[in-house]
């Protein structure tokens, strides 16, 4: 019974849209207008979003880099003690 009913509520809101929906327009950015500001913006959080996944990914192999050179220098060593 509680399926049907979340069912029924889910096919009432998409007619409900489907009725009621008003004409949408694209925005400047998708309509070709590639000298709003609404562009300008948007290709700033694009670059914004490359530098942070660049910068952490960076971060990651640093990380694992660091590892190897450890691990390598701890072998040659001999050491048994993994604190030096």
């Amino acid at each position: 019974m509680r399926l049907l009913r979340s069912g029924l509520t889910w096919a009432s809101t998409a007619v409900l849209q489907v009725v009621l929906a008003t004409r949408a327009d694209a925005c400047a950015a998708c309509f070709g207008k590639t000298d709003s500001p609404l562009a300008h913006g948007m290709n700033a959080g694009i670059l914004t979003l490359l530098a942070v996944i660049g910068t952490m990914l960076g971060l990651i192999a640093s990380f694992f880099v660091f590892v190897s050179r450890r691990s390598s220098r701890l072998a040659e060593s001999g050491a048994d003690d993994p604190s030096v």
